[in-house]
């Protein structure tokens, strides 16, 4: 479940995508709030100089490692545009943060670019929980994934 306040993290995750979509990356953005609320982190997608692992899920992961107790960790929540790939869930699991709340879907993302004759990522699209079992996560989130939806698709020119 999705609750009303935090809708303005999503918001910025979502900004943060087109942020990346702007300076020639996937559109993709995640946020790393504390349970406090606190904004600790955020990134955008960095994959056009030519790093296929620099998604900002897996970046935000390592900056908890290095800057959060484990306990910290444990009690965040990361809000991103897209459901994690198998590399940045991974990374969420093995670096202990707390739940995911995603703007659309792993699901939705491939039903997408099959609509659009795109080709799929090269590595499988897996839910979050079939990589990282019992871990909390929400979304997708009707109507943000709309929007989420329009950056894919300027993305790929459609």
């Amino acid at each position: 479940m999705v609750y009303d306040h935090e809708y303005r993290y999503l918001e910025r995750a979502v900004a943060l995508a087109e942020e990346a979509l702007n300076a020639g990356d996937e559109p993709f953005g995640s946020v790393l709030v504390s349970a406090q609320g606190e904004i600790l982190a955020e990134d955008r997608n960095r994959i056009a100089g030519g790093d296929a692992t620099q998604h900002p899920e897996f970046a935000l992961a390592r900056w908890a490692a290095n800057h959060l107790s484990p306990e910290a960790r444990a009690a965040a929540t990361v809000y991103t545009s897209g459901e994690h790939c198998p590399m940045c869930a991974a990374a969420h699991g093995w670096v202990g943060l707390g739940r995911i709340v995603y703007v659309s879907s792993t699901k939705q993302l491939g039903q997408w670019l099959a609509e659009w004759g795109v080709a799929p990522p090269p590595v499988a699209t897996l839910p979050i929980n079939d990589v990282v079992p019992g871990l909390a996560v929400d979304g997708p989130v009707p109507g943000l994934d709309e929007q989420v939806h329009a950056l894919h698709r300027r993305l790929h020119g459609k």
